[in-house]
């Protein structure tokens, strides 16, 4: 089971990979609800019917997703047939769809970061409002923003709690790093 700040609740997934996905969806900000294998197709082939169980339906503020996830190594040619007709059916239903398969090494690197502070935290040291403060003239590295407050060490953690909660914003095309440019989170929505 992984929890899920967006929905409050666990959900289950049958292999790693889907847990990363379940991650990835939650740090993309507008999920609203996801359900495991939310449906089971029924469609015929040349060599006869066949079944498919899709892996998730996502919910987001933007749309419903209909989600497989398969490593790209171990889709077979039955799978490629299966995910046409998935994608036939959320054609249909107005949803969109796709298949995972795989992640760049530093996206799971950099959510796995990111998720270690993505839930609530009590703020006595006043640490969001200064860190957010310290990034309104224009974006500053990482670790030069952390090591500016009178305690770098929570304030890392702040930093990724506000990453997370997209109060700040960074550019996440490379892993996350001391020199990772964190900026205004309106900047990155």
């Amino acid at each position: 089971m992984q929890f899920l700040v967006s929905t409050g609740r666990h959900h289950g997934f049958e292999s790693l990979e889907e847990a990363r996905l379940l991650l990835a969806l939650d740090f993309a900000a507008d999920l609203v609800n996801v359900l495991a294998q939310p449906l089971r197709l029924r469609y015929s082939t040349r060599s006869g019917p066949r079944e498919h169980i899709p892996d998730f339906l996502a919910f987001s503020r933007t749309g419903r997703w209909l989600i497989d996830v398969r490593p790209a190594a171990r889709v077979t040619q039955q799978d490629r047939v299966a995910f046409a007709a998935s994608a036939e059916v959320a054609l249909l239903l107005g949803w969109r769809y796709v298949v995972v398969t795989g992640w760049k090494p530093h996206v799971t690197s950099t959510l796995d970061t990111l998720s270690a502070q993505r839930r609530p935290l009590t703020d006595r040291l006043g640490m969001a409002d200064a860190l957010v403060a310290a990034v309104a003239a224009g974006p500053r590295p990482f670790g030069e923003l952390a090591g500016s407050t009178v305690a770098p060490p929570v304030a890392r953690a702040w930093l990724l709690h506000l990453l997370w909660q997209r109060r700040l914003g960074v550019e996440l095309g490379s892993a996350l790093s001391e020199t990772s440019l964190v900026c205004a989170g309106k900047e990155y929505r």
